[in-house]
């Protein structure tokens, strides 16, 4: 006989825990809860954008909870710039602007860092322009 009483407690692997709290860190999350749920606003918000090639290998690189959270969503048919990108995810949330920037670039980190230099290129290259910055990178335009 299970406890019905007592409260669920999600059971996530190693990767996707180390992916929270360097999340926390660099985000300075007062909760992991906090910084659960930024995960998953942003990563849901990625997944709309990414297609292609990128999405399968990103979702490849990323710990299984956090890959399901980028491939369970269909992807925009208009793909956003990264400012109306952060415009979409504050106002699906109410949150600031400025907050949301802030969630974007946290969870961002931690995404490049799973996801390696090339292919974060590669990702950059297919996303429409602000997303370099997002990313923490310096955006780069093609010389006329």
């Amino acid at each position: 006989m299970s406890d019905q009483s007592a409260p669920l407690q999600q059971s996530y692997g190693r990767a996707y825990e180390q992916m929270l709290e360097k999340v926390r860190y660099d985000g300075a999350y007062p909760t992991r809860e906090k910084a659960e749920e930024a995960v998953r606003l942003v990563l849901a918000g990625l997944g709309r954008q990414l297609t292609g090639d990128e999405r399968v290998e990103l979702a490849a690189r990323l710990p299984l909870e956090a890959a399901r959270i980028v491939t369970a969503q269909i992807p925009d048919i208009q793909p956003l710039t990264g400012w109306a990108f952060v415009n979409d995810l504050a106002a699906r949330t109410g949150a600031s602007q400025a907050t949301t920037r802030w969630d974007t670039g946290s969870v961002f980190s931690a995404v490049a860092a799973h996801a390696g230099p090339d292919l974060l290129t590669r990702i950059l290259r297919r996303l429409p322009s602000g997303y370099a910055l997002l990313f923490g990178r310096a955006e780069l335009t093609q010389a006329a």
